[in-house]
């Protein structure tokens, strides 16, 4: 990372990241050389991302071809307005996560379960669910990457705008904010 000064290096960070943040963005280079990037929901559970598709498809034709994938997630926190005699003052305030991994099909109904019920707790929590029918469980698709490397990255401002920026985060607002320099 050129900027180290921007590296998240609080794992309790990356970790609160990867279980709140609903969407995130697989990367994938498929058959033809060309690289494609998909949004999708997803858990991290024992240290391993986990997400749910199609048994047969796009994603999985790219994971086949080549396993090593990367994964982006990313929290707006602010869009700081610039002024109209500063316009370049206008800034981003956010944190972000890359990660590389291997990505591997999952054919064991036991670890299907597990993350099917870790993506359950993540975005239904305050539901209660059955058992998955077998016919249902044989033709989901469950991939796993395996986390290689996790780089997380943040700007959250200075002075007065990183203040705003953290109560945000500890209120639970509704993000991103738009904050205007005082």
């Amino acid at each position: 990372m050129r900027k180290s000064n921007k590296r998240i290096t609080d794992m309790a960070v990356i970790v609160d990241l990867l279980n709140t943040v609903p969407v995130g963005r697989l990367g994938t280079i498929g058959p033809d050389g060309w690289p494609m990037i998909k949004p999708l929901n997803f858990a991290y559970l024992d240290g391993r991302l986990y997400f749910h598709c199609a048994p047969e498809g796009e994603k999985l034709d790219h994971i086949r071809y080549e396993s090593r994938v990367c994964f982006e997630l990313d929290l707006p926190i602010a869009y700081v307005q610039g002024t109209h005699e500063h316009p370049c003052r206008a800034e981003y305030l956010y944190r972000s996560i890359i990660i590389r991994g291997q990505a591997r099909l999952i054919e064991e109904s036991a670890e299907k379960v597990r993350a099917l019920d870790a993506l359950m707790a993540k975005y239904q929590p305050a539901e209660t669910f059955g058992a998955y029918p077998e016919e249902k469980l044989a033709i989901t698709g469950i991939v796993r990457i395996d986390i290689e490397e996790v780089v997380g990255k943040e700007d959250l401002g200075k002075g007065e705008l990183e203040e705003q920026a953290l109560a945000a985060l500890r209120s639970g607002a509704h993000l991103p904010l738009v904050l205007t320099r005082r």
